[in-house]
């Protein structure tokens, strides 16, 4: 039976209770540090999580066997809970909302790689290691969004709606400016080498008057997505100039910039080619209605696996190609090759080292054939290149072929942004600190 829009899964339920349950275990084990009361709980947790992430911002390897799969879990408990919640409040749930998403990616991204410069002081450095720096860009995500409710919902009309998005949306880039622009200003890095922050300043100024200058461009969002998207490219902005901080006083050798031509070109070339081809098959579909991969509203998979029907057959006729069209799709699939060809020339070219356990793990089969057949040249991490590009086709296949139900776009949607959080985020960070030479 069909469920309400605000009824919710069991499966959701159980993710809810889980990220309860996990909110609560660190709390107590945090709580029982403070007050010096030895227990297992808060000797796991420091072990296994809190000292590996404050290790990393030191340089060290942040990753274990325990905190890589506590990390997937926690994950994917998110990503179901997160989708249940989206669709409650009524959030757009199409490709606009996975576009205007995407530069918190980068926002991400430059963070880490002026975390891995050391441009940040020590007191927020940790903060732009990894589970932190998800947390953190996850809070400016639900922080500006929740400002573009506010005023998608003020009753003003549609210019007044966008001047308030584009004035507070600003206040925002200031706020980001002076907490993390401070801290950069007070880093030992900055501070002892003399680094001139004017690219900083001089890139802040751009995102600023970003929010203005594209306001045709960014007429098909929503007041959601478009205080996402400024406030996301303004704060990637401010890290980029970091970067470039950096960059201009410390310029990195020259060899170090080719990789990010393949790293990036090709990846862009398959996303051209997936989104020629599927392109019309897409339009069609979208002119009949249908959207590949989500199924019509009220019907559920069982319902939809024994219809029969000319619109059925005519979907069943085109997703495979409609998919390749998608942005959630194309960018999935783009990420995990940019992930996979980085890590690649980063090891075997540029001799860095792998971080990641189970990754490890492959690179080191990798190495071994290579001694198998005589190869003398890097460190087996064509393997792990190897197997995200079999990945990305894997995830094509999925959504190509799963059936969503049309109250299940949330989950379809951050089931991808999931995807690129794992796959696009790493890629560009790794081919970030290899051109910055860090």
């Amino acid at each position: 039976m069909y469920n309400p829009l605000d009824e919710m899964y069991p499966f959701e339920r159980w993710a809810v209770n889980g990220i309860i349950a996990v909110s609560v275990l660190v709390m107590v084990g945090l709580g029982l540090h403070e007050i010096e009361v030895e227990n297992p709980l808060s000797e796991a947790l420091y072990k296994y999580y809190i000292d590996p992430v404050i290790g990393e911002s030191s340089g060290d390897s942040g990753y274990n066997m325990v905190n890589t799969m506590t990390y997937a879990v926690v994950m994917a408990l998110f990503v179901v809970s997160i989708s249940a919640w989206l669709r409650g409040l009524g959030v757009d749930p199409s490709d606009a909302s996975i576009l205007a998403l995407l530069p918190f990616i980068t926002w991400a991204v430059f963070g880490e790689v002026a975390e891995d410069a050391k441009m940040f002081a020590s007191d927020l450095a940790p903060y732009f290691v990894s589970p932190g720096i998800h947390f953190q860009a996850a809070f400016w995500v639900v922080f500006s969004g929740a400002l573009g409710i506010s005023i998608g919902n003020s009753g003003k009309e549609d210019d007044g709606v966008q001047s308030n998005i584009e004035i507070v949306a600003s206040i925002l880039i200031l706020m980001q400016f002076v907490l993390y622009g401070s801290s950069i200003s007070q880093s030992e890095t900055v501070v002892r080498n003399g680094i001139s922050l004017l690219p900083l300043v001089i890139a802040t100024s751009i995102a600023l008057a970003f929010t203005r200058l594209t306001r045709s461009s960014t007429s098909a969002f929503n007041p959601i997505q478009k205080m996402v998207y400024l406030v996301g490219m303004g704060g990637s902005m401010i890290f980029l100039g970091a970067i470039l901080s950096h960059a201009f006083h410390d310029p990195p050798p020259t060899e170090n910039l080719w990789p990010i031509l393949v790293v990036i070109g090709l990846p862009s070339i398959v996303i051209l080619m997936m989104h020629n081809y599927g392109s019309p098959a897409a339009e069609e579909l979208d002119g009949h209605g249908f959207l590949a991969g989500i199924l019509p509203p009220g019907m559920t998979e069982e319902e939809y696996m024994v219809l029969s029907s000319p619109d059925k057959d005519l979907i069943e006729s085109l997703r495979m190609r409609a998919s390749m069209a998608q942005p959630l799709v194309f960018l999935a699939v783009a990420g995990q090759i940019v992930d996979g060809l980085a890590t690649t020339i980063g090891i075997d070219s540029f001799g860095y080292s792998e971080k990641h356990v189970l990754s490890q793990k492959v690179i080191d089969l990798g190495f071994s054939i290579n001694e198998a057949v005589g190869i003398d040249y890097g460190e087996g991490a064509w393997a792990f290149g190897l197997l995200k590009m079999g990945l990305g086709a894997l995830i094509y296949y999925f959504f190509a072929i799963a059936n969503f139900e049309h109250r299940q776009q949330h989950l379809r949607m951050l089931i991808g942004l999931a995807l690129l959080v794992v796959g696009l985020a790493p890629g560009l960070r790794d081919v970030g600190r290899l051109a910055l030479g860090v």
